[in-house]
């Protein structure tokens, strides 16, 4: 057999191996390596801005156009990220949505396993029942509704409401674990009192209530007050003077633990005229600008941010953050959480200059 003859045998096995092994339900490692196990983290999240201009406007034009019922059940306008191929996620583990009420509305009570958390944007007057707690929501509180509780939305007044949400459903959509549920009783929907009654048991640092059992795996707190967040900020603030930024986490006051087990929620002040870091870290976020303005660059683009602007950080992106004239809060979701318990965690610092 000559050298051209035993080549062209060799590719004719070699063909017939491979499909063979493709009849099979088999894919050869050999082949794929490079694209399965990456230097770095290489997922399709880009870095992405939603102005709050656009969002304000779309999300008031659904209210005049799409009714609230059974079947949609929420005026929600996800926010899809360009690099995803058209998902209706933020990031590959985070979904991230404004939802709008308009006035005398209620989003029927409804409940399934992606947990939650709803950080208020514009209105006043609206409250929300988890598990039957009525939770007054008001602009910069932090409202959860963890996975498999009951919740519904309320709107008695003349005003309308908008607050980002932020859910696990891309992780727990990986999981083959996304459940359901509706249901047909409501609460009326009447003023809600001038605080959770979650808030009088839990809602004092450091105090636990005898006799009151706190659920398992999960904040006992519905609600989380921006005036105890403005209050913390500006208390850690004076006390780092030299920062360009600082920081607090939402944690669950029985346990110290993340809110919700999947999602970490913490609050940012940024020092006017300073630069944070320029840092990677393993995970995604989305980042949602409350008050302030400033400008994030993410991998050498940069985005310039207001109030209502929604950012996504990919993960493993050199990232870092700047304030304008004035000091700048900012709301963070991540997936941290689940990197930590995974031990799959990383952070390092690129560039310490601020």
């Amino acid at each position: 057999m000559t050298t051209l003859e035993s080549e062209t045998a060799e590719t004719a096995a070699l063909e017939r191996f491979y499909g063979d092994v493709a009849a099979a339900g088999l894919q050869p490692l050999w082949t794929q390596t490079r694209d399965l196990m990456t230097p770095t983290p290489r997922g399709g999240t880009r870095g992405h801005l939603w102005p709050w201009h656009t969002l304000s406007a779309l999300a008031h034009r659904s209210g005049d156009l799409i009714p609230i019922e059974r079947g949609g059940e929420r005026r929600v306008l996800a926010l899809a990220n360009p690099g995803l191929g058209g998902l209706p996620y933020a990031t590959s583990t985070l979904w991230a949505a404004v939802q709008f009420l308009g006035p005398h509305e209620t989003a029927p009570a409804h409940r399934h396993s992606p947990g939650a958390v709803r950080f208020v944007l514009q209105g006043e007057g609206v409250w929300t029942a988890v598990d039957g707690d009525p939770c007054p929501m008001a602009p910069g509180d932090l409202v959860l509704t963890p996975g498999g509780t009951w919740h519904e939305h309320h709107n008695p007044g003349d005003g309308t409401m908008i607050w980002f949400d932020g859910l696990d459903l891309p992780m727990v959509a990986a999981l083959d674990a996304v459940f359901f549920e509706t249901r047909e009783d409501e609460a009326p929907n009447t003023a809600a009192p001038d605080r959770s009654p979650g808030e009088a048991l839990h809602g004092h640092p450091g105090l636990r209530p005898d006799g009151v059992p706190a659920p398992v795996g999960r904040s006992p707190l519905s609600v989380y007050r921006r005036a105890h967040t403005d209050a913390a900020l500006a208390d850690l603030a004076a006390l780092r003077p030299g920062d360009a930024s600082v920081g607090v986490t939402f944690t669950d006051p029985t346990t110290g633990r993340d809110v919700l087990p999947t999602l970490r929620c913490r609050m940012e002040r940024l020092r006017p005229g300073a630069r944070t870091a320029t840092t990677r870290t393993a995970g995604s976020s989305v980042r949602v600008a409350f008050s302030g303005r400033g400008t994030t660059t993410i991998d050498g683009e940069t985005f310039t941010w207001g109030p209502g602007d929604m950012i996504t950080v990919p993960s493993w992106a050199a990232v870092d953050h700047r304030a304008d004239d004035g000091p700048a809060d900012v709301f963070v979701l991540s997936d941290a959480p689940v990197l930590e318990a995974l031990r799959l965690d990383r952070h390092v610092v690129v560039d310490p200059q601020a």
